[in-house]
């Protein structure tokens, strides 16, 4: 084989690489990688396609060379690699120059006869040196993709190894670039010399190989990792130098046609490419008639006041709900306190009531259904269930949906329309999606008897609403509608109010006597079955069925209200009170949810404070992660929160009270990880809608201080493509436009609730969580503005009842029992001890959870 220095003949088109996809959280970024890197074409097929060994051979044909990636398994389970074990049989005639990354590379080992084994201790979201044989300057072959290759660390994503052998040999430093005699195919590249401490002294690991006659090469690390230092993409490059040139010396002919093929584009078609009109798909007869005044032209209209500096957002919603409506709020609770003097600022800049929900127009949809449910709240709420069409998807029609609204309003806005910089919601969605709902998009299989018929998407179409600027302390009453009338109203009415007009704070009414005749009984975890879950995903992870999991409980509040009888008093129960509440819970609603609210959001103020009361829900959340927010412009941005640590106003209680002390405590091996690899994850999901090169991390592994905790943050952002022509024409498809619906449809679950790989991670902590159901918890809540402007959060923190749920006992039905549920948990890798997982979930599940437990 030539010189890596030798000039190669130029192709007439750009090189076409096929990636085998064994259903890992990171093959977009690899697809990624190879396109920008490489400047090639990349086409992906699954490893389990349904296709016979001679359709693969043919589709070989059409590329320069393969890469095989990583995922979760064994490479000795054929169902975990599939298609890779194919390549490794092919005869001289069809050898194509094959890349094995993780995964791929073991299986590659095992076709060579060496052996795969556990390591010791596994190494997930480890970042080590890469010793490789081009540092040894007695073993130099033109064929090393490690030449001219300098030092570098990479990310090292597995529990198993290969075995040729290398723990028998003494001679180790003079030996270990040498082929085994029991494995004379292997060429051992690199290494990585584990120091495992103690008595079990070094491990030696190995990073990299070729195949001593065939075009294979293999890689343990992962080079598309964001902490895989720069020098280690000369590696890759070399690799297509090579491959490259095997094709020209050994005149392998490239069919150069693009059609038939059986592998796709590596990134997704948008929800809205090949529909019809918006307005029209799926909406005929009695539909189109029943929604006929749902998409008609918006007109946006709005006032401002300047907020005095007393008022609170739950003021102003306690405001509007006197006037016999129902709201949803969706508040950045530590908005108005002061800027902090050292750290991040993670504060949030706007709240937004959502007005008059009854008479908005809701979406249902319950995951696994044919149909969705529509309310329109403006006809008496009439709802009517609209079937999908065939292979319509829920997401599709939610983004066929919106983009009619999207272009009524821009037929009908000849005035000003605020950029979001100013208004970031203007009306538009609000709503939530359940974890269920995105286990169904990753083709996680549910329980086919779930026993209820909750939406797990519920949104409403929000035309009437009160945004809150906290920084410029402005007030923005607006409708969509062009409701002057109203508009005007509610600014006369506020300037006229008390809360307005007066210096003090409103006063509260106190506990609704429903509330203070409650007695509560609280079902947590327990704590021995939670450590023995921490142990069983460990072996999972050991096993190499996956990198990380995060495990979740859920913790079960029943309350039971003594309610007015008609023919006397009330009944009165013996056993645990909230009277103790009474003392710090305030508000003027009438719903007991609503004083949770109030006292979640002031003992915990969150960036993602959240309550909701829509499609038979109500949740109570102090969220303080973002999940995913995307401008007009099409800019998403993703912040998943890994290492969390209880904050502390004690000193010497073995707990943080600085910045400083957290960073100290989570700048460590295992929280680290545990951030990495979901930062890998979202980057994965954002590649997979905003293409190869369009994804960035601004900000990695930041500490940020919040009212309880210290919690490890990243940033990573991605640009969705604007309207353009598909990169392959050939293909026939249509002109496409990303919105931010198609990155939320792609990225749920939340990678930071499931854990990576994300699809066989949510699989196996299905078994281990029994099946149990996280509902709203795990989920995201948020909206999507009529401009495409978006912001979802992750639910967590927080606490949730269904209606459905709620009993009435007792012959008169004297009593009123009601579930609420909280969700705890956290991120469970090989570095985990189950005494310090148990004890994290526990403090997660402190702060809300005290709302019902704590007297002051």
């Amino acid at each position: 084989m030539g010189s890596l220095g030798d000039p190669l003949p130029a192709l007439s088109r750009r090189p076409k690489i096929l990636f085998i996809d064994a259903y890992d959280s990171f093959s977009n970024n690899i697809t990624s990688q190879l396109t920008t890197l490489l400047d090639v074409d990349v086409f992906v097929l699954p490893i389990d396609s349904p296709i016979s060994k001679e359709d693969f051979r043919r589709e070989i044909r059409h590329y320069e060379a393969v890469v095989c990636g990583p995922g979760p398994g064994s490479p000795e389970n054929d169902a975990d690699v599939g298609l890779m074990r194919w390549l490794w049989e092919l005869d001289q005639n069809d050898l194509v120059p094959v890349l094995g990354v993780c995964l791929g590379f073991q299986s590659l080992v095992l076709a060579c006869g060496g052996r795969v084994r556990r390591l010791r201790r596994g190494l997930h979201g480890m970042v080590r040196p890469i010793q490789h044989r081009s540092d040894d300057k007695d073993n130099i072959d033109e064929d090393n993709v490690f030449n001219g290759v300098g030092g570098f660390k990479a990310t090292l994503y597995h529990s198993l190894c290969a075995d040729i052998g290398q723990d028998s040999v003494n001679d180790w430093d003079r030996q270990k670039w040498k082929s085994p005699a029991s494995h004379p195919d292997i060429v051992p590249l690199a290494w990585v010399e584990e120091d495992r401490n103690g008595t079990e002294g070094t491990e030696r690991i190995l990073m990299a190989l070729k195949h001593r006659t065939k075009p294979l090469w293999g890689l343990q690390y992962h080079p598309e990792s964001v902490c895989t230092e720069e020098e280690g993409n000369r590696v890759v490059r070399n690799w297509l130098t090579q491959a490259l040139r095997w094709n020209l010396e050994n005149r392998r002919v490239v069919d150069d046609v693009y059609m038939n093929l059986l592998a796709r584009s590596a990134t997704r078609t948008s929800l809205l490419q090949g529909v019809g009109s918006p307005s029209e798909s799926g909406l005929e007869g009695p539909t189109r008639e029943f929604l006929s005044d749902i998409f008609k032209c918006q007109n946006y209209e709005r006032r401002t006041l300047r907020l005095p500096d007393r008022i609170s957002v739950p003021d102003i919603a306690e405001f509007l709900n006197s006037r016999g409506a129902r709201h949803i709020i969706l508040e950045s609770a530590n908005g108005d306190q002061p800027a902090p003097t050292t750290g991040v600022d993670v504060r949030g800049m706007f709240s937004i009531v959502a007005v008059d929900v009854d008479h908005c127009t809701q979406l249902k949809y319950h995951t696994g259904d044919r149909f969705i449910t529509i309310v329109n709240g403006t006809n008496g709420n009439a709802s009517q269930q609209l079937r999908l069409s065939r292979g319509q998807t829920v997401w599709q029609f939610l983004a066929e949906f919106h983009e009619s609204k999207k272009a009524a309003l821009d037929l009908s806005t000849s005035g000003y329309v605020p950029d979001e910089s100013e208004i970031p919601f203007l009306g538009g969605f609000v709503g939530y999606i359940t974890y269920e709902q995105g286990l169904s998009d990753i083709n996680v299989p549910l329980r086919q008897e779930r026993g209820h018929a909750r939406p797990d998407i519920c949104f409403a179409w929000v035309s009437k609403s009160v945004v809150i600027d906290h920084e410029k302390r402005l007030l923005y009453i607006q409708s969509l509608e062009g409701d002057l009338p109203w508009i005007e109203k509610v600014v006369e009415d506020l300037r006229k109010s008390s809360i307005w007009c007066h210096e003090s704070r409103p006063c509260s009414n106190g506990i609704p006597s429903d509330l203070l005749k409650t007695r509560i009984v609280i079902q947590e975890p327990s704590q021995a079955k939670y450590e023995a879950k921490v142990r069983m995903c460990q072996e999972y992870i050991a096993a190499g069925e996956c990198y990380e999991l995060c495990l979740t409980d859920q913790t079960k509040i029943t309350t039971r209200t003594a309610k007015p009888r008609k023919d006397g008093p009330r009944a009165v129960h013996p056993g645990r009170s909230l009277q103790e509440l009474s003392a710090h819970i305030g508000g003027t609603l009438d719903d007991p949810s609503w004083h949770l609210y109030r006292t979640l959001r002031r003992r915990n103020p969150a960036p993602f404070a959240s309550y909701i009361r829509l499609g038979g829900a109500t949740l109570v959340s102090s969220s303080p992660e973002r999940f995913l927010q995307y401008n007009r412009s099409g800019l998403c941005s993703m912040k998943p929160m890994k290492g969390t640590v209880k904050k502390s106003s004690e000193p010497g209680d073995g707990y943080p009270t600085s910045l400083a002390e957290a960073e100290a405590i989570l700048h460590i091996p295992k929280e680290e990880a545990e951030n990495l690899m979901i930062v890998d994850l979202v980057r994965h999901d954002l590649h997979g809608i905003c293409g190869a090169g369009k994804v960035t991390v601004p900000e990695l592994l930041k500490v940020e201080e919040y009212q309880t905790v210290y919690t490890m943050i990243t940033t990573v952002q991605g640009q969705l493509p604007g309207p353009r022509e598909t990169p392959w024409p050939e293909h026939g498809e249509r002109r496409s436009t990303y919105s931010g619906l198609d990155v939320l449809s792609a990225s749920l679950p939340p990678g930071s609730m499931t854990g990576a790989p994300k699809k066989r991670s949510c699989e196996l902590l299905q078994h281990i969580e029994d099946g149990k159901e996280r509902s709203l918890y795990s989920g995201v809540v948020g909206y999507m503005c009529v401009t495409g402007r978006g912001d979802w959060s992750v639910t967590i923190r927080s606490m949730f009842k269904w209606d459905d749920e709620t009993e009435v006992e007792g012959d008169m039905g004297e009593e009123e029992k009601e579930f609420w549920h909280i969700g705890a948990g956290g991120a469970v890798t090989i570095l985990s001890t189950p005494e310090g997982e148990r004890e994290e979930m526990f403090v997660k599940l402190a702060r809300p959870l005290s709302i019902f437990t704590e007297d002051t």
